[in-house]
């Protein structure tokens, strides 16, 4: 419904009228281009408090996609990576939202979107890097310790009871066995498979033929774009000005701790994960 607004009485032949002119409604008027900004900080592991998981991002991209009625989504991505699958639900959020509300997603690197990191980045329609900014890493990993040994030169019995000969499989207390090695490597490459798969169906022709980019290599800034792992050096505020002009507005969304964590309730398990999370960093020089 439109708004009436009434100007100076005037004389017309005489007669004194008064112009009710109609006010251009606001849904009319040219409206200011929005950018939704997300940052995706930590490495990315199921029920994560400080680094990414499913259920932590969702709310987050929630609001990001449909608060408002963005012109584009911009994640800030800063991870080494982790869990596949929180990977995957993320990534896979990203983009039925996406296609939810016909919103663009822009991913902007800082240190490293590695491995899920680089799941995620790929989940957008065009990535952006610093001239420093290590991606790639498309792989995945398991690692872990064997401590037959120690135990048995402390004169420690392992003790272990299965229904299902595969249920000790890759037992760190008992002797590597080689079909246990064998079923790992078959599981590890069956997600490695679904990892390209997304990188493939989401970077199109633009990522290079003549080389193999799913060995776990990494590439740093000019190198991954020349690879077509991403699409340019840029950084969030200058590439969404360039696009969206001068005025556009930037609305961040991210994580906040609850008061628990920020008065140190659980300063035990933080210290651990902080840890693990400087480990993945250190993969990459970081």
């Amino acid at each position: 419904m439109g708004l009436f607004i009434e100007t100076a009485p005037l004389s017309v032949g005489g007669r004194v009228v008064t112009c009710r002119c109609m006010k251009q409604p606001f849904s009319l008027r040219k409206k200011q281009k929005t950018v939704s900004v997300v940052r995706m900080s930590g490495a990315i592991a199921a029920g994560a408090r400080s680094g990414l998981s499913d259920q932590s991002m969702a709310p987050l991209l929630q609001k990001a996609f449909k608060k408002g009625k963005p012109t584009a989504v911009a994640l800030l991505i800063n991870s080494p990576g982790g869990s596949p699958v929180q990977s995957s639900l993320i990534g896979a959020r990203i983009r039925r939202l996406a296609e939810e509300t016909d919103v663009p997603v822009f991913a902007f690197v800082e240190d490293v979107a590695a491995s899920g990191g680089y799941w995620l980045a790929a989940s957008a329609d065009k990535i952006f890097v610093d001239q420093s900014s290590v991606i790639g890493s498309i792989g995945v990993i398991s690692s872990g310790f064997g401590l037959d040994e120690f135990i048995k030169s402390h004169g420690i019995s392992r003790r272990v009871h299965t229904a299902g000969k595969s249920k000790s499989m890759m037992d760190p207390f008992v002797p590597e066995k080689e079909e246990d090695v064998a079923r790992l490597k078959n599981l590890l490459e069956q997600i490695h498979g679904v990892f390209k798969s997304h990188v493939t169906e989401r970077r199109g022709n633009r990522i290079a033929k003549d080389i193999d980019l799913f060995t776990g290599e990494i590439w740093v800034g000019q190198n991954g774009i020349d690879v077509g792992l991403a699409d340019g050096i840029g950084h969030l505020v200058p590439v969404m000005k360039d696009l969206y002009g001068d005025k556009v507005k930037f609305r961040v969304y991210g994580a906040k701790k609850s008061i628990f964590q920020r008065f140190g309730a659980h300063v035990v398990n933080d210290a651990l994960s902080s840890i693990e999370e400087r480990a993945e960093y250190a993969r990459y020089g970081l």
